[in-house]
């Protein structure tokens, strides 16, 4: 029989290996503007940003010349950036964003929620996933995510050029 204190030491150490461990992002739908629809599953074999955000928050706004910059760098090489508009947030005012702001990466419209659902709830926008090529979450972030840690992780992930 365990005692108390051997319980404590294993589920003490249980729980700390698992906190260096990267979640699997489970696959969500992701249906976007003038494209077929895909999912983040079918998007495994590539770094993918995944950053969800609403045309009525500042902080995304000011994020979206961060997002142009990774697509324009490293889109070529193989990273996909996506921007998931929340479920409250009219297709109309996304398009109109869309082109006010010439977003060249493709946007996401979660209507039903299903993609902030099954990357965790996302609540708070903007939030930002950087998934692995095994579609692992590599790096997360509520508020304006940091452009030099990202890139950092970006640069491991794709081929050298």
């Amino acid at each position: 029989m365990i005692d108390r204190r051997r319980f404590f030491v294993l589920s003490l150490a249980c729980a700390l290996a698992a906190c260096g461990q990267e979640s699997a992002a489970p696959d969500a739908p992701l249906l976007l503007l003038d494209a077929p629809p895909t999912s983040l599953a079918a998007l495994r074999g590539q770094p993918v940003l995944l950053t969800f955000w609403a045309t009525s928050c500042p902080g995304c706004i000011e994020e979206i010349p961060l997002l142009i910059e990774l697509h324009r760098e490293y889109g070529p090489r193989g990273l996909k950036v996506i921007g998931v508009a929340m479920s409250y947030d009219p297709e109309p005012q996304v398009r109109a964003l869309r082109e006010r702001m010439a977003i060249p990466y493709p946007i996401a419209l979660d209507r039903d929620g299903a993609a902030s659902e099954a990357m965790g709830r996302v609540r708070l926008t903007p939030t930002t996933f950087l998934l692995d090529p095994q579609g692992q979450v590599v790096y997360q972030k509520i508020g304006i995510f940091d452009l030099a840690k990202v890139k950092g992780l970006v640069e491991g992930m794709l081929p050298k050029g």
